[in-house]
């Protein structure tokens, strides 16, 4: 049995929403792909604040309708799943990383804001940092130049300490 029209209005809205506040869509096939395959990956992009949604292509392209991924409408052909997340990263580096160990999740293409990407795009961004591991260098980064300070400002006391300490040994 198919869908009821209010279902189908339903799922439009679903994705609608997705397109329009997440920053990153990853179109991919999953022809193949077992129901443990679909849950393992969905359990993957939720750890990562993403979701995959296999989805009508009929819909998908109602839904993307007025959002920044309608350019997208051309990927949605066969049997077709969406990871998507509102980290610039998430979702490209959990389908890249799944799509190397399971061949049956192929990705087409996607798109970052208003940047159509195709697989190579895609595999692009998946090898860049995430958004917490950027955060964290650039912590560290901040916090160098002070260790360092405070590293000079106590040599000239440590080195008095041994100027004076080799003194007293001498005499």
């Amino acid at each position: 049995m198919g869908m009821s029209r209010a279902q189908k209005e339903e799922e439009i809205k679903e994705l609608n929403k997705r397109f329009s506040d997440d920053e990153l869509v990853v179109v991919t096939h999953y022809s193949g792909l077992s129901v443990s395959d679909l849950s393992e990956l969905r359990s993957e992009l939720r750890k990562e604040g993403g979701s995959f949604k296999v989805t009508k292509n009929s819909l998908a392209k109602l839904a993307l309708k007025g959002t920044r991924f309608e350019s997208l409408e051309e990927l949605f052909v066969g049997p077709t799943g969406v990871a998507t997340s509102q980290d610039p990263v998430a979702a490209a580096k959990v389908a890249h990383k799944f799509a190397k160990g399971n061949d049956k999740l192929i990705i087409l293409g996607g798109a970052l804001g208003d940047m159509v990407l195709d697989d190579k795009g895609v595999e692009a961004i998946a090898k860049l940092p995430s958004l917490d591991e950027l955060r964290s260098k650039l912590v560290g980064l901040l916090q160098a130049p002070a260790q360092k300070i405070a590293s000079v400002t106590a040599a000239p006391a440590r080195d008095l300490v041994g100027v004076t300490k080799a003194y007293g040994e001498k005499g």
